[in-house]
């Protein structure tokens, strides 16, 4: 193994159990998720075994996260970033953030009214901040029913049943922070 294979897979084991206990996940439950043995996961995350690319695809896979983050592979020199959108119920769902644990961002394209999917109110763990970057929304939260429109922002427990969706004839492009419980979307300011 060469110099910069090393250096790639060096740092494996430490990023593994990061993103691991980030997700509050247990070895076993990870196992199941991924299809390895708990004995194996233990041993990448120790450094006791070299990770190979059919390991390290369902953990990136579990993770959320690109295999490159897995192996920090070296800079390619390209600054641009490749966002890949993906569909989910309806929406466009472009996520903003790669790793995982913590407060998630989201770029969410609501399909106009007309073809927008059925509202059912839903309810989870988490904390959530939307801003509308274009287009209208109806957002219900609990008993109300608010449109917001571009520049308006909310946020709330998602905890409270609600439901987003476009307001009008034309798609509504939201910026999304999603937290776990108690992490809200937006530090407090204080005056000196």
């Amino acid at each position: 193994m060469g110099d910069i294979e090393h250096d790639v897979l060096a740092g494996v084991g430490d990023r593994l159990r990061a993103l691991r206990k980030a997700r509050g996940t247990t070895l076993m439950d990870l196992a199941v998720e991924t299809g390895l043995t708990a004995s194996t996961l233990s041993r990448l995350e120790t450094g006791k075994l070299r990770p190979t690319l059919e390991q390290l695809l369902p953990l990136a896979r579990a993770h959320g996260v690109p295999l490159d983050d897995l192996v920090q592979a070296p800079l390619t020199g390209d600054p641009r970033i490749h966002l890949r959108p993906v569909r989910r119920f309806g929406l466009t769902v472009v996520p903003l953030t790669r790793r995982a644990g913590g407060i998630q961002a989201y770029k969410v394209i609501h399909p106009p009214a007309g073809r927008a999917p059925k509202k059912n109110l839903q309810t989870h763990e988490g904390f959530e901040w939307f801003y509308v970057l274009n287009g209208h929304v109806r957002f219900v939260l609990g008993d109300q029913d608010l449109r917001l429109g571009p520049g308006e922002a909310a946020e709330f427990d998602t905890r409270l049943p609600h439901w987003i969706g476009s307001a009008g004839d034309e798609p509504a492009e939201l910026l999304i922070l999603f937290g776990p419980q108690g992490e809200r979307a937006h530090l407090p300011t204080t005056r000196k």
